[in-house]
């Protein structure tokens, strides 16, 4: 059963964000993938690295443009999705659900909620 919308948080830089416990899955949105076009590179943060939010961890490379994948709250990686690297497809397929980036062993589960929820990341969006 898919997460409800209300469990994901997002930032202005077009990543998504999905509380499980004290462990954050994190991606890149529906919005970015659109925005980048056919992804064909995915590099992603090495397991076990500690991130600060805002740093940029992961690279996206479309035939479009490459782009940073930033980190929206501090931790460390506890987990990286494989499968997007050998298939970068499904993040344009699936961006918000098995196009996860990583998983990040959260330093402070509260900053969570200091994140957009989804009204506030739509009227963002309309801003653009």
């Amino acid at each position: 059963m898919p997460p409800k919308k209300s469990d994901t948080r997002y930032t202005k830089d077009h990543e998504w964000v999905r509380l499980d416990g004290e462990i954050a899955t994190v991606g890149i949105t529906d919005h970015a993938q659109q925005q980048l076009g056919e992804l064909v590179f995915v590099e992603l943060p090495e397991l076990e690295r500690e991130v600060a939010a805002g740093e940029a961890c992961a690279v996206v490379e479309s035939v479009k443009a490459a782009s940073d994948v930033y980190s929206p709250l501090a931790g460390r990686i506890a987990e990286i999705n494989e499968t997007i690297v050998e298939d970068p497809e499904i993040v344009n397929n699936d961006a918000e659900g098995e196009g996860w980036f990583f998983r990040l062993e959260l330093d402070d589960v509260d900053s969570f909620e200091e994140l957009m929820d989804q009204d506030a990341y739509d009227e963002f969006l309309e801003t653009l």
